[in-house]
């Protein structure tokens, strides 16, 4: 069991952001990561689609012999974790409550910006993750569906993606807001741009504390790998013209073993 792979399913390829934060925190640990680039986006798509999309990619994984589910789409987790959770053998773990567990412990104010796709925000998923939590504070939630064409173009800090952040972060700047929380895989590429229109605030990456949270998780049930040489099996199911360059961004390494599969809802 403790060679089995860590299994990672996001909509797109956005995910390998999550990937290259495991890898890093845990590089003993076999990883096996689908992409269900053929459905993209999740954001547009019905509660039930997706709860249909996620079962299928969750199963997929166990099918490689994953050991533990990573759901690393914020749409799937907002919607779909529970579910997952209820239909397969092998724990699961979102993307959500990691992130919001670190911006309560960094923030002083109490008042926590979240930026993610239009699904995650009006979902409602991270003001009931801070309520689990027994949060006092005030969640201001904004949707930033444009960040994810402008860092798929690679426009990681051009002018045009500075003139779009300043739009929509300038509310939650005006409402003192001293957390930011990056409810999207997409958005830790945007960091930069962050940095410098928001100040000295703190920033919550998402891919990071899921990171930690999973390697705590691992070791609970005793089946972590030891070493360092833990190997990343890429599937995708569709590949775009430009897939290797977009995820290659994403992941911070040259991608090396992919290939495409075809899910039994396709």
């Amino acid at each position: 069991m403790r060679d089995n792979p860590i299994g990672v399913f996001d909509s797109g390829i956005g995910g390998l952001t999550v990937v290259k934060a495991v890898r890093s925190m845990l590089p003993a640990e076999n990883i096996v990561y689908l992409g269900d680039t053929a459905r993209l986006p999740y954001g547009t798509k019905s509660v039930d689609a997706i709860i249909e999309f996620s079962l299928e990619n969750a199963r997929f994984l166990i099918s490689r012999g994953a050991k533990f589910i990573v759901i690393a789409c914020y749409s799937s987790t907002s919607v779909a974790l529970d579910i997952v959770r209820r239909h397969v053998d092998v724990p699961v773990i979102g993307v959500i409550d990691p992130g919001v567990v670190k911006a309560l412990e960094v923030t002083r104010n109490g008042r926590i910006g979240v930026i993610g796709t239009s699904l995650t925000i009006f979902s409602g998923a991270y003001e009931k993750a801070f309520r689990k939590h027994g949060a006092k504070c005030e969640v201001l939630g904004k949707a930033c569906p444009l960040f994810v064409s402008l860092v798929e173009e690679g426009w990681l800090e051009h002018p045009a993606t500075e003139l779009v952040a300043r739009e929509y972060l300038q509310p939650l700047q005006e409402d003192g807001i001293d957390t930011l929380l990056l409810g999207c895989t997409h958005f830790p590429l945007l960091m930069p741009v962050f940095r410098k229109l928001m100040g000295d605030i703190h920033f919550v990456d998402a891919s990071q504390e899921l990171g930690n949270a999973l390697g705590n998780a691992l070791k609970a049930a005793d089946v972590e790998r030891s070493g360092r040489d833990g190997a990343l099996s890429i599937y995708l199911t569709d590949l775009s013209m430009n897939f290797k360059e977009i995820g290659e961004r994403f992941l911070g390494e040259p991608m090396t073993d992919f290939s495409r599969v075809t899910l039994k809802g396709l």
